[in-house]
């Protein structure tokens, strides 16, 4: 009876730990650091809203808890922050994803320098190991996905030249050169973001601060079905095209 028990005991909690796997629990911290010598009034605090993480066991907390860090994620120092750098103004975070091993966090950053400037980053975390998922762990033929990409960039493209034409403000005769550079490749692949409808490629334009309005939204949503060709069987998202 010992022995069935000390069984069932043991079933029950391995089910238990692949549950709580598929999914972690995110609660936010908000913390406002003071800056001794702002160089400005208005440099006094900057605020920065953390994910504070509970999986499995705390071991998997903490490596998902590095993994989605704002520091991390949004390539800032604190410390300098605190004392040189003097930029950020704020950060936040939205859980755009969480189930099925899958957590997917995009991160937000508010500063102002020479002008108010606000930067996302996204990053995608597999819950089960706690490790970032890069595009080559769960993609396959990364050339031609971002070819693929590409295809769907070049229709935003052609969509905002006609809509920068129509701009009254806009005195530039050739909208089609701030489109020179404009190249989806497979270092674009990389920031990636997960929501219920499939993936997601961001792209940076980088139009000049005074028309930074005119920029497309460089935000290309895909379907499991669509990207079927491209997703490693192996990989986290294989389990969406068997």
């Amino acid at each position: 009876m010992k022995i069935k028990l000390l069984l069932f005991s043991a079933l029950l909690l391995a089910f238990a730990t692949s549950v709580f796997a598929q999914s972690v629990v995110i609660t936010s911290k908000k913390t406002t650091y003071t800056r001794k010598k702002p160089i400005m009034d208005f440099k006094r605090t900057f605020t920065v809203n953390r994910p504070l993480v509970k999986a499995s066991t705390p071991a998997l907390s903490k490596k998902i808890q590095t993994a989605i860090s704002p520091e991390k994620v949004l390539m800032f120092n604190l410390q300098e922050e605190l004392t040189e750098v003097q930029w950020l103004e704020e950060t936040d975070y939205e859980v755009l994803y969480n189930k099925n091993g899958i957590l997917s966090v995009s991160f937000s950053m508010t500063g102002t320098g020479a002008y108010p400037t606000t930067t996302y980053k996204n990053v995608v975390v597999n819950t089960k190991t706690g490790a970032a998922v890069k595009a080559a762990d769960v993609f396959t033929n990364l050339k031609g996905l971002a070819a693929f990409v590409k295809k769907q960039q070049a229709e935003e493209v052609k969509a905002s030249i006609e809509e920068i034409k129509k701009e009254k403000d806009f005195n530039e005769p050739n909208p089609e050169s701030l489109f020179e550079s404009t190249d989806f490749e497979v270092i674009n692949l990389e920031g990636f973001s997960v929501n219920n409808d499939g993936v997601i490629f961001n792209y940076e334009y980088g139009f000049p601060h005074v028309i930074e309005a005119l920029e497309p939204s460089g935000s290309y949503q895909f379907g499991w079905k669509q990207l079927k060709p491209f997703i490693k069987p192996t990989g986290l998202f294989g389990q969406f095209v068997k």
